[in-house]
């Protein structure tokens, strides 16, 4: 799997999730992130606005029903691109596609992604299921 230069998706590939995602399903989207070292405006990190953003995105993720389920630094890879490997997993639960869609479509969510966007190198997101049931 290529991540290079994916960080925001396309039109297609929303339409395709909203099509093809199972209705009424919890999803778990597992984020794959690298940072820029410094973003396109100023000396800012791109680790440093990312953070921006998750501050910003948390009281929408909240309204939306989601919940962060895991984060952690990547420390080493073991199998794979060790030359490009990311810099951080995130890990996000939502109650539905619906729910993830709607609070991504929002205009609170379009007035926070800049900070996204200018932070990444690359960030694949994977729609998940869980296989496992509590």
């Amino acid at each position: 799997m290529l991540l290079n230069n994916q960080i925001v998706a396309t039109g297609e590939q929303i339409k395709k999730l909203a099509q093809d995602y199972p209705k009424n399903t919890p999803v778990v989207m597992v984020n794959i992130l690298k940072f820029k070292t410094k973003t396109d405006k100023g000396d800012e990190s791109g680790q440093a606005a990312y953070m921006r953003y998750s501050q910003n995105v948390a009281p929408l993720l909240a309204k939306a029903g989601g919940q962060v389920l895991w984060s952690g630094q990547v420390n080493t890879t073991i199998i794979g691109d060790t030359e490009d490997q990311p810099d951080m997993i995130l890990v996000v639960e939502y109650p539905s596609i619906q729910n993830f869609l709607a609070m991504v479509t929002s205009p609170e969510y379009q007035a926070v992604k800049e900070d996204r966007e200018i932070a990444l190198e690359y960030g694949g997101l994977l729609a998940s299921s869980s296989l496992i049931k509590s």
